[in-house]
């Protein structure tokens, strides 16, 4: 980590940092208030969630990285603007669905541009699989959106699959389509270098139906 992102853990994490125990989340304590709530799992360097959480002061934002400089880089971002609607976990994401969250109580969960495991032999360590699908599906309120997006096309297909296969989700684009890139998900400087290089970015929004 550099200084500042050390110093950010320093004063800055009792502000915006969480720590786990052997209870459910109770969101209306952590925030203070009812407002709804989206998680994004593997924020990186914190980037879209700092803009989303300035953009919509309205709304809760719960941040899942375990990449120490990315956690440091967001909170210092957070301090910044002023934001006071976001709280940080650093964890393991799936540990988080399984074990913390309470039923029906996630407006929206954003996974953007997850580790693609490219080689075949990996692929069983995508984050999205049939298990991830369920999690969601219980964690997500009824009419809650699952937006992901990727910049590779066979993880791209893979999660349609994955999403396609699940009784409970709805498909926003249509059965079997990628929606386009929508203006609420912040392009980022990550996003911006692909599109230079010619890389296609897909975009799925899945909906809880039942």
């Amino acid at each position: 980590m550099t200084e500042a992102q050390q110093r950010a853990f320093d004063t800055l994490w009792p502000r915006y940092g969480l720590t786990l125990d052997d209870k459910l989340l109770d969101f209306a304590a952590i925030y203070g208030n009812t407002n709804p709530v989206t998680l994004e799992i593997g924020f990186g360097n914190g980037e879209t969630l700092a803009q989303l959480a300035q953009r919509h002061s309205e709304q809760n934002y719960l941040g899942v990285e375990v990449h120490s400089p990315g956690v440091g880089h967001l909170m210092i971002k957070l301090a910044e603007h002023e934001s006071d609607n976001v709280r940080i976990l650093q964890t393991d994401a799936m540990m988080l669905l399984r074990n913390h969250l309470p039923a029906a109580s996630l407006e929206r969960v954003l996974l953007y541009f997850p580790d693609p495991w490219p080689k075949k032999r990996h692929h069983k360590r995508r984050i999205v699989r049939p298990e991830f699908a369920d999690l969601l599906h219980r964690t997500l309120k009824p009419g809650g959106v699952l937006h992901m997006a990727t910049d590779w096309e066979n993880y791209a297909h893979h999660m349609m699959e994955v999403l396609t296969a699940h009784q409970g989700f709805r498909n926003q684009a249509a059965a079997g389509q990628f929606s386009p890139r929508p203006a609420s998900r912040p392009l980022t400087k990550f996003e911006q270098r692909g599109q230079r290089l010619g890389h296609g970015v897909w975009d799925l929004f899945f909906e809880r139906t039942k």
